[in-house]
Order: structure tokens, then C-alpha cells, then sequence
């Protein structure tokens, strides 16, 4: 039997799915790892801070990432949607700015269905579309007893296909994949220790 997990992650190809949070970026990468080929990451150029590929090493070859900066989230929107049905690239991950509409998340839909792509927008907190397959909410989480930063709590709050949940996630650097993790321990005086 498949566990609920791996029946959400990684992401449904052929479909078009939502992150926000803290632990989006993260989460992108994640995601752009589990897909084999290409990735293009689209965002729009007067936003602040620059994306650096070798940052994403951890999780995947930076030589694997293509990076299309746009002038408006019109033109992002237009490049994901020619690259998700070309299908040639089969991860398309895109900066939303601006609440899609419902005409705008269905062109993409359409478009990953047509070329069997993995589609992921990167979107503000509230900012969801109706049209999108899943939506998780990411953010890292605090391990005092480990060095590794990559620990993560992922939630699914929508679902087309039923599945929601949360789960503790941890990035194995030697599988290089993601695995399922218990919740960390809970010491002696954090919030929700007994006693």
C-alpha cells in the first residue's frame, strides 16, 4: 500500500502546483530535483535579490537550471505556458507576483497536461488559484541536534486528488531525495512538552 506521501510528493506531472511560505525556495528546489532533464525557473526582473543556481547545489546540479527573467508576470505566465506544453522541459517553476485568474491557471494546466510537464508557482501567502492540481504551505523548521539546515515542515492544504496532510521533511544528501522524518523531540520546556 502507498504510503500518503508518495502518493502527493514528488509532484504530479502533467499538472500545475502552489507553494508559499518560508521554506518555498527550498521546497522548489526539492521538487525541481525529482524531476530528471532541465529546469526552468522564471521570474519577473525588477524583483530584489537575484537567483544563483550553484545555491541550489545541495539539491540538484546547477548546470540543470535555466533561469528566464521577464519584464511582467504577463510575459512569465506566456514562457511558462510555451515551455510546459513543449514539454521539452520537464520541470517549470514561475514567481507569481499577482493573483492568477482563473482563465490564467487553466491556460496552464492545460498547457503541463499537453506536454506532460511539472509545473510549480511560487506564490504569496493568500494567494492561491483555483486552478492549481496542489498547494502546500513550506517552512523550515529548528533541530537542535543536528547540523543539517534542511529540515522542513510540508503541508498540503489543497488537494485535487484528496490527499492532505503534514509531514516533517529532511533532504538526504546521499540518496539525494526527500524522506519523511518523526517530528523532532520535544525537550524539556519547549511550548508543547508534558509536564
Amino acid at each position: 500500500m502507498q504510503d500518503p506521501f508518495s502518493s502527493v510528493f514528488p509532484l504530479r506531472p502533467g499538472r500545475v502546483h502552489e507553494v508559499y511560505g518560508a521554506g518555498a525556495m527550498a521546497f522548489s528546489a526539492m521538487a525541481a530535483a525529482a524531476a530528471s532533464g532541465p529546469v526552468l525557473w522564471i521570474r519577473e526582473s525588477w524583483q530584489e535579490g537575484g537567483l544563483h543556481p550553484v545555491g541550489f547545489a545541495q539539491f540538484l546540479d546547477p548546470a540543470r537550471v535555466l533561469l528566464a527573467r521577464s519584464a511582467h508576470q504577463i510575459d512569465s505566465l506566456a514562457v511558462a505556458e510555451e515551455a510546459l506544453r513543449d514539454g521539452v522541459v520537464p520541470c517549470v517553476l514561475i514567481e507569481v507576483t499577482r493573483p492568477l485568474n482563473l482563465r490564467e491557471g487553466r491556460r496552464l494546466q492545460l498547457a503541463a497536461k499537453a506536454g506532460r510537464a511539472t509545473g510549480l508557482c511560487l506564490i504569496p501567502e493568500g494567494m492561491g488559484s483555483n486552478a492549481a492540481e496542489t498547494r502546500w504551505h513550506a517552512r523550515p523548521k529548528f533541530d537542535p541536534e543536528s547540523e543539517d539546515s534542511t529540515l522542513m515542515c510540508w503541508e498540503i492544504k489543497k488537494n485535487k486528488s484528496g490527499t492532505i496532510g503534514a509531514w516533517d521533511v529532511r533532504w538526504s544528501h546521499q540518496a539525494r531525495r526527500v524522506h519523511v522524518v518523526s517530528p523532532v523531540r520535544l525537550g524539556p520546556g519547549s511550548q508543547d512538552a508534558l509536564g
